[in-house]
Order: C-alpha cells, then sequence, then structure tokens
C-alpha cells in the first residue's frame, strides 16, 4: 500500500479539492473502475463465474446491503474481506475520533467541538482500508454494548461527566467502523432482540444508546453471512431485518470435479520443503474431489450441514504426507502418491461429515472407505475401460488376464510403507496387470507406472471383480470368492451374505 497523502489538517484538505463520497457511492465507484480495466475483482474465488461474482457485483453497483447464504466452506468470509479491495487506499478522519469523523462533516461531539474550536487547523490523519473493516461472529452472548455502544461509568467518573454528556458513551464495534464495510458472520445465531437494535443503523442509518437524546449518523456497508440449516436448527433472521438487506445471494459448492481441483490446488499446502519430492499423479487430485461430490450425495450424510470444501483441502495434505512419510522411513527422496495412501485420508473426512442416523450405524471410519471407494471406481472409468461392462472386446475383457491371476488362488499383499522397490516387485507379479495401465495410460516414471497398476487393482475390488481384506493399515488382494468365503464363511441360500459382502467391500 502506498504512503497517505501528506495533508494534515482541515484547511489543507480543503484546499486539496477533496470530495467525502459514502462508503457505498465509494465501492460502486472503484468496482466500475475495475471492470472498465478489465481487473480481476475477487482473486483465488473459483467457480463463482457465472453465478455469485456477477450477482455481488449487481449489488454493489446497485448500492445494497448484502447477505451471503450458504453451506460451510462456500468462500463466504473469503468473499466478504475481499471486498475491502474496493475501498480506497486511504481516508482522511479526524484526528483522535473514535468513530472515524468525516473532516468536512463530523457526527461526534468530540469532532465537531475540535472542528469548531480550531477551525482550519483541525488535525487529519489518513486511515488504510483494513482498518475501515469490522467483522464480528454472531453468537449468543453477543450483546447490544459489543455491537453498538453503552454507557461508561468509568470515563463518567474520571472526565467528571454526567451520564447525560454524550462523551460517556463507549462505542461498540459498528460505530466504529463508521465509513467502512461492516460484516456479522452467521447472522442468524444473533439473538433477535439484538437483531432489533440493527434495525434504526440498516434503514436510518443512526444508531440511539440507553435511551440518550443523541443521534449519530453512520455511514456504513453492511454484508452478512449465514448457513441455510441455521434458520431452523440454532436462529432466524427476523423479518424486519431479513426486509433490510437489499440483495441475498447463494453459495454453493463447486460444480464441477475439475472446478474443485483448482480450488483445492491453490488451497493446500503441498510444497514440503526439500526432504522429499512427491508425485501426484492428476487423477489422485480427481479422487480426492470426488470423495466430496460423493459424500454430497450420500444417504450416510446429513446435506443440511454440507460437505465443507476444507475436507478436499485437508484431504490432499493427509495424502501428500502419507507418501512424504513413506519415503522418510525408507530413506528415499522422491516418492510417488499410491493408491493405498488414500487410506490416510479417512481422517480428515470423519471429522468433517456430520452423519444421519444410519451412517452413526455404520461408523464414521467405514462410511468414509465407503466414499473412497466410490471415489476411485468414478474416477478410474474416466482412465480405464470400466470393469462393470461385459461387451466382447471392451470394459471387463481388458482385465481377464489379472482376473486369472487371482482366480488362481494367488494373493497380492501391499504394506504403506513398502518401499518402491518391493512395491513394484509385487505389482509386477500379478499377470497382465503392466499389460493394462500400458495401453490405457501413458505414466512418465516407474513410479507412476506402479501407482497406476495399484489403481487397476483397486478398482477391480471396487466393482466386486476382486477380494480385499484389510489388517490394519496393511491390504490383501485375493480372488472374489475366496476372499468372501473367508470374511463371512460362506453363502445362504439367498445369497444375502454375497450381498453383504459387496456392498461394505465392494463399492
Amino acid at each position: 500500500m502506498a504512503a497517505p497523502p501528506r495533508i494534515t489538517t482541515l484547511g489543507v484538505l480543503r484546499e486539496s479539492g477533496y470530495q467525502s463520497r459514502s462508503v457505498k457511492d465509494e465501492l460502486r465507484a472503484n468496482l466500475i473502475a475495475k471492470l472498465r480495466a478489465g481487473e480481476e475483482v475477487f482473486p483465488g474465488i473459483l467457480g463463482y463465474d457465472r453465478s455469485v461474482i456477477p450477482q455481488l457485483q449487481n449489488a454493489i453497483l446497485a448500492r445494497h446491503d448484502v447477505i451471503l447464504l450458504g453451506l460451510r466452506g462456500q468462500a463466504k468470509s473469503r468473499i466478504v474481506r475481499l471486498l475491502t479491495g474496493l475501498m480506497d487506499e486511504w481516508l482522511p478522519v479526524v484526528e483522535g475520533s473514535e468513530v472515524n469523523d468525516d473532516p468536512l462533516d463530523p457526527v461526534s461531539k468530540y469532532a465537531r467541538e475540535l472542528v469548531a474550536e480550531r477551525g482550519d487547523e483541525t488535525p487529519v490523519a489518513w486511515i488504510g482500508r483494513d482498518a475501515r473493516y469490522g467483522e464480528k461472529l454472531a453468537t449468543p452472548d453477543t450483546s447490544i454494548a459489543d455491537l453498538i455502544g453503552d454507557i461508561d461509568p468509568i470515563k463518567a467518573a474520571t472526565q467528571k461527566l454526567t451520564y447525560a454528556d454524550e462523551e460517556v458513551i463507549h462505542f461498540g464495534i459498528i460505530p466504529r467502523t463508521n465509513r467502512g464495510l461492516f460484516a456479522i458472520n452467521e447472522l442468524p445465531d444473533l439473538q433477535p432482540r439484538i437483531q432489533v437494535g440493527l434495525l434504526n443503523i440498516m434503514e436510518e442509518r443512526d444508531i440511539q444508546i440507553r435511551g440518550f437524546n443523541v443521534r449519530i449518523p453512520l455511514d456504513l456497508a453492511f454484508v452478512f453471512t449465514a448457513n441455510p440449516e441455521d434458520y431452523t436448527n440454532r436462529g432466524n433472521i427476523i423479518t424486519p431485518l431479513k426486509d433490510r438487506i437489499d440483495s441475498q445471494i447463494i453459495t454453493h459448492y463447486p460444480k464441477t470435479v475439475e472446478i474443485g481441483v483448482a480450488i483445492t490446488e491453490q488451497e493446500a499446502w503441498q510444497d514440503r520443503g526439500e526432504a522429499v519430492a512427491v508425485t501426484i499423479p492428476h487423477y489422485f487430485r480427481e479422487i480426492i474431489e470426488q470423495i466430496a461430490f460423493e459424500a454430497r450425495e450420500s444417504e450416510y450424510i446429513d446435506q443440511k450441514s454440507g460437505v465443507s470444501a476444507r475436507l478436499t483441502r485437508a484431504g490432499l495434505e493427509d495424502l501428500i504426507s502419507a507418501a512424504e512419510r513413506r519415503a522418510l522411513l525408507s530413506g528415499e527422496t522422491e516418492t510417488t502418491v499410491r493408491i493405498g495412501d488414500l487410506a490416510a485420508v479417512e481422517p480428515a473426512i470423519t471429522g468433517k461429515v456430520e452423519l444421519v442416523y444410519e451412517g452413526e450405524q455404520e461408523g464414521a471410519q467405514s462410511v468414509a472407505q465407503l466414499l473412497i471407494g466410490k471415489a476411485v471406481s468414478t474416477i478410474f472409468k474416466r482412465y480405464f475401460p470400466d470393469p462393470s461392462d461385459k461387451g466382447e472386446g471392451t470394459g471387463r475383457a481388458a482385465y481377464q488376464k489379472v482376473l486369472g491371476w487371482f482366480s488362481k488362488g494367488n494373493t497380492l499383499d501391499l504394506a504403506p510403507d513398502l518401499s518402491f522397490d518391493a512395491y513394484a516387485k509385487r505389482l509386477d507379479a500379478v499377470d497382465g496387470l503392466r499389460e493394462v495401465v500400458k495401453q490405457h495410460s501413458n505414466p512418465s516414471s516407474p513410479a507412476e507406472t506402479a501407482s497406476a497398476m495399484e489403481f487397476v487393482v483397486e478398482a477391480l475390488h471396487q466393482h466386486s471383480l476382486v477380494g480385499k481384506d484389510r489388517v490394519d493399515a496393511d491390504f490383501k488382494y485375493a480372488d472374489i470368492m475366496g476372499s468372501v468365503l473367508g470374511s463371512i464363511g460362506g453363502f445362504d441360500d439367498d445369497d444375502d451374505d454375497f450381498e453383504d459382502y459387496r456392498r461394505r467391500y465392494g463399492g
């Protein structure tokens, strides 16, 4: 940010030709300038180019107060904070003013008396745009004093003032953000009686404190955020306040896996320094995003709570860490992410989804494994023939050698901490596996080839063509029939046990 102007008195400010304007006019003018210049208005906000961002820009051009309504993890707070970029770099205020008084139009008693006393010699200070942004997380214990203000008995006593004197007021966060942007997050959590206190500010643009015969006109732009779930589960926005919010803008989750990948790529911590170089084949990034897509449609997860984009960020970070840890244990300086590393993503899922009753019955870890499995199955079909397609010459036919190898009683044992040489050797033992990868993909290194080979085996398991047993972090792939018999002790006549196995372990 550039240095503030070298204007220190009211007289010089007037001579400079400075003209006051409301904060909403300021936001509007700066948005117009950015749009005309083709500048990016909300950098880092992805997936909203044809929905949220145009609506928000329309609201700013209309000088509206705004509420962003959406589930958790939809970038609402980030958008709100980026709005400060539409304010002027520097704003002149009466020096010492608690409410950012405009030197050309002071509103507080302190500033009015100072201007009356010193005239053109009134000292002027400059505040940056960040100092003009105020934010409050709405909580049930938030009070009117927090937001608007109250009488300060200590100030009255030390300055020997009566309670009838305006200077005994201790201003809350909203007046202190005068001539700026004020945000309240999770608005429905604010008690209804406190919401009532906002009505005058929203419409008449002034505050009244404790029955004082004083009205202080404020210049503010308001933006609120809320989660739709809050309207019924934790609170509500009172109708008069809702009526005063000019524009309600609905946010949403990424609509495509590709947008989700871009968002997670931007948000996740991936550069781990020079200790270990971790390669992440692109399909792993798609799998991480697909996990969130599967969760947002899962019958086991409470869809009213949403599935935050933080799940994918944490998931990718856990995935990288699993590969990094393996390399450190093996004494390797580089490694490639493997399908087995996806087990490390489970903690990023279990803590970020709200389960319905059926999900609680299944268990959080089982639900996480189910989501990962479905994601693997879905993304696999983007790169390899669909194993569920029984058409001649396509689909399942591509995997006949691999399936034949397992049907002979062979097993594939994989552990997360295997060195690359041991890992590749075990995968190479599976007949036809390398040929499938070579025919349908183009890995750029031996490590990526091996990872893709495990991808094929896991996908066959998710399509109930190969069995899989898990003991702690180790995996054992085997013929589907042998694995079922070993896991559940055979089938009943109506095959209910087999169907149960398919549901739990076969994707």
